[in-house]
């Protein structure tokens, strides 16, 4: 792996190597009041826009097209349009399939780092090189200013609570990444009359962390964002900025502000003529129908799809036979209770299946049954026509279950919704 052939990290390389982000964490898990996330947008060329969100297994259907089409590119990286690790399943998912199926990749990807730290040692393991960290304060009192709030875990904090605990992570998880010799790179983004005197004071502890380049960016303001009236930075006050930081950080000069769905080399960015794999990635299912033979139902009494997956103690499962379906198997469901360990459980007992069969379910074992290849299905009606629809590439929608009544589930994985 060449580690100089980052175009982001390495000027020099910018118009020989080129990137792709991979959007498939759209959640975040801080309010920054530059920014408004706004999806959908191919004339806008700002972090935070994407014109999709792909799954793990989508994403790494595109990084294959892209990478025929453009041979290019060198690095895969994942930059929201959330952040990474306010989706950390769907982030280290899609790392550990290209890790497999392309090592020669580089691997990166940009945060906030608010919940970075819990994940370096696995990232470093998936030889994950190079990372990102926006770090905009390291005084609470400024920070304030630019966040509203940040999440951690289920534990909501405001303002200067918040840039205090944001502020903390970041710079542990700083230290545990160059511990790991990974690559880090500090954005700081020049908010005029909030942190613009400010950003100095961040690179000498940058200096002090060894953090390898800085990124000193002109806020853009973004319409619909709490400083949407604050002027952009002139190109004075950011030269100022870099020349005076860079005594203390090697500064990055050339970035492009790119989007969370970006490809191509910088500055000639190719996310129009991509557009067309990146729609036909997100149509994909997440089934394998040639590894993966059969279907599991939960039945009552087996000839209807008739029960949520969290009260359902036995699975069905059935593949294809010369004259139509056969039920092959019956596999007992883990016990109730246990959180994730439940639904991870069910999801290695049906891991043969490409799709399970399903009144209802709950958006955790959803997630966590799409990132193993097994697509949930809603429906109510005969098992045979939900079999037909899977096996046959038939319409689903016509079998979408009526909003489902929770009381009669007597499941308590924490996954009915």
């Amino acid at each position: 792996m060449n580690l100089d052939a980052h175009p982001c990290f390495n000027k020099e390389v910018k118009h020989k190597f080129g990137r792709v982000h991979l959007p498939v964490a759209p959640k975040c898990n801080i309010k920054c009041n530059y920014c408004n996330r706004k999806y959908d947008c191919l004339n806008e060329s700002r972090p935070g826009v994407t014109s999709a969100v792909l799954s793990p297994l989508q994403a790494v259907d595109y990084l294959k097209r892209v990478l025929i089409k453009e041979p290019r590119i060198t690095v895969a990286g994942i930059a929201g349009p959330g952040d990474p690790f306010a989706n950390p399943e769907e982030t280290m998912e899609t790392l550990r399939l290209i890790n497999k199926q392309f090592p020669d990749i580089i691997l990166c990807l940009a945060t906030n780092g608010m919940g970075l730290l819990p994940y370096i040692d696995e990232l470093s393991g998936l030889n994950l090189t190079h990372v990102t960290i926006t770090v905009n304060a390291l005084d609470p009192v400024i920070g304030g200013k630019i966040y509203s709030w940040a999440r951690d875990g289920k534990v909501l904090y405001r303002k200067e609570k918040a840039a205090e605990k944001l502020i903390e992570r970041q710079l542990e998880s700083i230290k545990k990444l160059k511990e790991k010799n990974i690559t880090v790179k500090i954005n700081s983004i020049i908010v005029p009359g909030i942190n613009d005197e400010h950003i100095i004071e961040i690179a000498k502890e940058m200096r002090h962390l060894k953090v390898d380049i800085m990124n000193a960016i002109a806020m853009f303001p973004s319409p619909g964002s709490e400083f949407e009236t604050i002027k952009e930075p002139g190109n004075g006050l950011v030269s100022r900025i870099r020349e005076e930081a860079g005594k203390y950080v090697s500064q990055m000069k050339h970035c492009t502000r790119c989007r969370a769905d970006a490809v191509g080399l910088l500055g000639e960015d190719r996310i129009v003529e991509f557009q067309g794999c990146l729609s036909e990635c997100t149509a994909i299912k997440e089934k394998d129908n040639e590894n993966k033979p059969y279907v599991a139902v939960a039945s009552m009494e087996g000839t209807l799809v008739n029960m949520h997956l969290g009260e359902a103690d036995r699975f069905m499962i059935y593949g294809k036979s010369f004259d139509g379906y056969k039920l092959v198997d019956i596999r007992y469901a883990p016990k109730p209770g246990g959180g994730d360990d439940r639904w991870n459980q069910l999801k290695d007992t049906v891991k043969d299946c490409r799709a399970i069969l399903t009144s209802a379910l709950g958006d955790r074992p959803k997630q966590i049954l799409e990132l193993a290849g097994i697509l949930p299905i809603e429906m109510e009606g005969f098992i045979d026509e939900g079999l037909d629809a899977v096996f046959e590439g038939g319409d689903l929608s016509k079998f979408k279950s009526r909003k489902f009544n929770p009381s009669g589930c007597g499941g308590t994985g924490m996954g009915c919704g």
